[in-house]
């Protein structure tokens, strides 16, 4: 314990850490182990202080790089405990398992977990796999829909939102994974269209169908898209009236709790729906999809909507990125499904690509990837740029920031760079301000406040959102556009950072003060059915001023013009989902002020987080052991 100690005045491990390393040595004491009591506080403080991290579980061949940067006296002896640390070993101690009972931690398969993440882990895995097995549909049927509704190709091209219909109607789970621009919405537009006129013909019902997504932002941007989206749908009036035009967030769905992480639906209390599609699925953490897997009605299909090359969830697990660890391993854009799927494909679509029986995994046929991008063309420089850092090809990424792009541009980091930025972006808020002086509604100042977003890595520090906030804020009332007096004024914007489930906000919805004739202040959200509410600053759950904000808070947001800074010395948080996230939260201009090594380091480290999820589902191919992240 004296090392913990050390090891927590140097703040290398949380005060949580310290007390369940306490926690774990007092349990195997109660049960009188006689085995090494130094090894045991240790593990259970690190594999602690990985969750903090997101990560589901310690791999044990990763305890050495964990101390690789400790001091060198505390690393000496941690090393002399960590050196031949084995799953046999730690399975010795009453308080470790291998999960066939119930234990504080969990040892299995070379990992060392909470039995809760353990738990989650398993039932994920094990629910995934049951869902994705074929379900029996009507090829011939099918194949009209998709004719229908999609235009024919070229003899050479497959129209891949065509094959992702396809694949969702076959099982009861799939993934549709794209990037920005990909027709995500468009496709999933088609797929419920095509799903309630099958499912009402065969069961004489309209199906119950239902949209979801992690944050209100991301629900609300669904219940937009797919809004207008139907508007150019050819089918019948009836159809269309069975695809529902409102989104709303996993919490309401699941039904929170009062002062409990529980929800109202579960095993024993299932969702009522017939079809959930579940946008921005890359947020997902793995407690989250426990919990909706749990909740999913026995005949329900769930379609996960999202972009695999996105920041993983900022809670534990990178679900959707494990899940599509198989596309990881295509071939030149070959098609890796099994011959039953592949023939299936055949029979309903037009595929250009030459059959592949590569897959032998039914998780692989749930899968399908949208990749032509109708957004980013050959004269979108944010394209071009993504797709570079997304590639981890850094120094191309350089070269276009110094090429003549319309659409972005590079600032090098600098003393007078940054004052710069500070300026830009105080003029593109000015817009929002000048309609709040003018008596504009609030609806329409939202809107106007998302045309330009500043992006940030970390969350301190001149570089970091919290003095960035107090820059911008700054500039703003020295033009005159906001008075500053006290935390509270006219035209703030905040974020959400706390689910509030009596009052409806949830972690990452933004909000805009506006005072009314008496000078009275209401923060106004819009919601995902698209209505506004005002709520009193007082009764508001915690938050944040939010002209900049952190790349992790912008996922499932757009904004037509987005300026990303990244910090000027190295951090492990500057990784390419990171660079790539923040990029295509943009629309219409990206401004990025960084170092070129910045840039050139961050595009080449790829987050990788500690889970065990896609070793098992994708352990019978033999592409686990290159798929999973631990």
């Amino acid at each position: 314990m004296e090392l913990l100690q050390a090891l927590r005045q140097q703040q290398l491990i949380r005060p949580l850490d310290l007390q369940f390393a306490r926690f774990i040595r007092a349990e195997a004491r109660q049960d009188n182990d006689t085995l090494d009591t130094e090894l045991l506080p240790l593990m259970a403080a690190l594999v602690s202080l990985q969750l903090g991290r997101g990560e589901v579980c310690l791999p044990l061949n990763r305890c050495q790089a964990m101390i690789e940067h400790w001091p060198v006296l505390l690393k000496q002896q941690a090393e002399s405990l960590l050196r031949e640390v084995t799953e046999a070993q730690l399975l010795l101690f009453s308080v470790i398992s291998d999960g066939q009972h119930e234990t504080p931690l969990v040892c299995s398969h070379g990992r060392l977990y909470l039995y809760r993440y353990w738990h989650y882990e398993t039932a994920v895995a094990t629910t995934i796999e049951r869902l994705t097995t074929p379900i029996a549909i009507d090829h011939g049927a099918i194949k009209a829909g998709l004719k229908r509704l999609f235009q024919p190709v070229a003899l050479e091209q497959t129209d891949w939102q065509q094959v992702a219909v396809a694949i969702a109607l076959s099982r009861r789970f799939s993934v549709i994974s794209g990037g920005p621009g990909t027709g995500k919405t468009t496709t999933v537009t088609r797929l419920l269209s095509l799903y309630a006129e099958l499912f009402s013909q065969q069961v004489e019902r309209a199906p119950l169908i239902k949209l979801a997504a992690p944050t209100g932002k991301a629900a609300a941007r669904l219940s937009e898209s797919l809004a207008g989206a139907k508007k150019g749908l050819a089918q019948s009036a009836a159809v269309l009236q069975m695809i529902p035009d409102q989104a709303v967030t996993l919490h309401r769905l699941l039904g929170p709790r009062p002062d409990s992480k529980n929800f109202r639906h579960h095993r024993d209390n299932p969702l009522h729906l017939d079809l959930l599609v579940v946008d921005e699925a890359s947020m997902i953490d793995l407690p989250m999809i426990y919990r909706l897997l749990d909740a999913l009605p026995a005949h329900a299909q769930l379609v996960m909507i999202g972009d695999r090359d996105q920041l993983a969830s900022v809670e534990a697990g990178s679900v959707l990125g494990d899940i599509c660890a198989w596309q990881q391993h295509e071939v030149s854009g070959e098609l890796c499904y099994g011959p039953t799927q592949l023939h299936y494909l055949q029979q309903v679509c037009d595929l250009a690509t030459p059959p592949s029986a590569a897959g032998s995994s039914a998780v692989a046929d749930a899968l399908a990837l949208l990749r032509k991008s109708y957004r980013f063309d050959e004269n979108s420089g944010i394209g071009h740029l993504a797709r570079a850092v997304n590639a981890g090809e850094g120094r191309r990424a350089v070269q276009l920031l110094n090429e003549d792009w319309q659409d972005i541009r590079f600032v090098p980091l600098s003393e007078a760079g940054y004052q710069q930025m500070v300026i830009e972006v105080a003029l593109g808020y000015a817009n929002y301000l000048t309609l709040l002086k003018g008596g504009a509604e609030p609806k329409c100042l939202l809107s106007a406040f998302n045309e330009i977003q500043l992006l940030a890595v970390l969350r301190q520090g001149v570089y970091g959102v919290e003095g960035l906030n107090l820059a911008i804020e700054a500039q703003l009332q020295r033009q005159g556009l906001i008075s500053v007096s006290g935390s509270w004024y006219s035209g703030r914007p905040v974020m959400i950072t706390r689910n509030d489930y009596q009052l409806g906000l949830y972690n990452g919805d933004i909000g805009i003060a506006v005072a009314d004739a008496e000078g009275r202040l209401r923060v106004w959200f819009e919601l995902p059915d698209g209505e506004m509410k005002g709520v009193l600053p007082g009764r508001l759950p915690e938050h944040e001023t939010v002209y900049a904000m952190t790349v992790h808070k912008s996922q499932g947001s757009e904004f037509d013009k987005v300026v990303m800074i990244l910090p000027g010395e190295d951090s492990p948080l500057l990784t390419r989902e990171l660079i790539y996230t923040g990029i295509t939260r943009a629309k219409r201009e990206f401004v990025l002020h960084a170092t070129v090594q910045a840039l050139i380091t961050g595009s080449h480290r790829r987050t990788e987080r500690a889970s065990g999820l896609s070793w098992r589902l994708w352990r019978s191919r033999g592409a686990a052991s290159k798929g999973t992240s631990s």
